[in-house]
Order: structure tokens, then sequence, then C-alpha cells
């Protein structure tokens, strides 16, 4: 941490997605073991996603769009808990530790993850305000085809990648303008990243823990 930024455990401006937009769903990757690390992620006690109030309002406005256009948001990851980030620095430092390399970093090594800016020792995820997520067609039944897998480390899923087809990067814009349109900012590296432009807590990181019981006391 900077200087200035400081680390908060009170949730009281922190809502659940799923209660606050009832037609998300969520598949919370850190708290499963699919994830690249391949283990239940410290500070995910419970699968479900928790945003800022504003965060969430601003979403509210994606999904109340998408909807209308026969898609449903689904969620990864939303707040993430600076002891989760720490998992993720105590996974980096473990070479011998490359169990998921094949599912989401087969042509990278494990190191380069930070040096290029995949994994951050502070995330924009612990100040409340980002979410990763992609989108449901509700026609098919399936996510849409954005070209790479969530949390793929590659340049494939970089969003203006050249290397997908039309069809992938319209998939990837049609995401990524409904977000812009409505305060978030994109990330250069993941297609799914998004943290809202006016984040309430720009200097804060959030160490609550990833759970109903966490919003609910506070």
């Amino acid at each position: 941490m900077s200087g200035k930024d400081t680390i908060s455990t009170d949730a009281r401006d922190f809502v659940l997605l799923g209660e606050y937009i009832p037609s998300i769903l969520q598949e919370i990757r850190y708290y499963s073991t699919y994830n690249f690390v391949g283990d239940r992620i410290d500070g995910y006690e419970e699968p479900v996603a928790i945003l800022s109030r504003e965060a969430a309002r601003a979403l509210k406005t994606v999904s109340n769009e998408m909807n209308a256009l026969g898609f449903r948001l689904k969620i990864f990851d939303a707040y993430r808990p600076v002891s989760a980030v720490k998992h993720f620095e105590l996974w980096g430092i473990e070479d011998l530790d490359l169990r998921m390399k094949s599912f989401f970093y087969p042509d990278l090594d494990k190191q380069d993850l930070f040096s290029l800016g995949y994994i951050a020792s502070k995330s924009s995820h612990s100040r409340g305000s980002t979410v990763d997520l992609t989108l449901f067609d509700m026609k098919t039944g399936q996510e849409l085809d954005m070209g790479s897998p969530f949390d793929w480390f590659g340049e494939e899923s970089h969003p203006d990648y050249k290397g997908v087809t039309e069809d992938q990067f319209r998939n990837r814009m049609l995401l990524q303008q409904a977000m812009v349109r409505n305060g978030f900012l994109p990330f250069e590296c993941e297609w799914w990243h998004f943290t809202l432009e006016d984040e309430p807590y720009p200097n804060t990181y959030f160490n609550f823990p990833v759970s109903a019981r966490s919003v609910q006391a506070g």
C-alpha cells in the first residue's frame, strides 16, 4: 500500500449482486478450485458476488440494457479481499506449483503473470468497484464466444487482440461498449475486467470475507 492508501473491513456500502440484480448469473471462480491457482482462494467463504453500491447501481443499468437484447450478465468475480491478493502473491513465489498452467497460462512463465500485469500486488477488485464478467445468451443457453476464456493469461485476452474472429470481436465490443456507456473503464489486458470510473473508494482496499454475512453485518 502507498502512504495514502488504507485498509478497511467496513462493508456497509456494499451489496450482494445476486439480490441487487436478480437476473445475473454467478460463477465465482475463486470460491471453487477451477482457477489459475487450483485451490479455493483465501477470503472466499461463499460463492457470492459483492460490489460497492455505486458500482452495483451502474451495473444494474448495464444488466437492464443487456436483458432487453436477450442476454444476462455472468459474474466471475467482483469485490476481492486483500487476503485473496496475498494468496495470489504467495502462490507466485511457489515455483513448483504449476497445476493449472496448461489451463490458464500455457505460453507464459508463472513469474511473468506478475511482471506483465495479469496479476497485481494491489488489485482494483479490493477497492470494491471492479467486476469480471461476460454475457450469457438466453437463446442458446451459453456464454457468448469471446475468443478466450475468463482468466486466460495471454495476448488473446487483450480486448483489441486482432487474432479473434469478427464475431468474437463483436461480442467483446458489445460487452465493452455497454460497460463504458454506463461509467466503467476497460482493462487493456483482459476483455472481462471493468472498474467504475468514479469509484467511491479509490484509495481504500477492503479486507472483509466474501460472504453474505459480511454485507448483512455491515
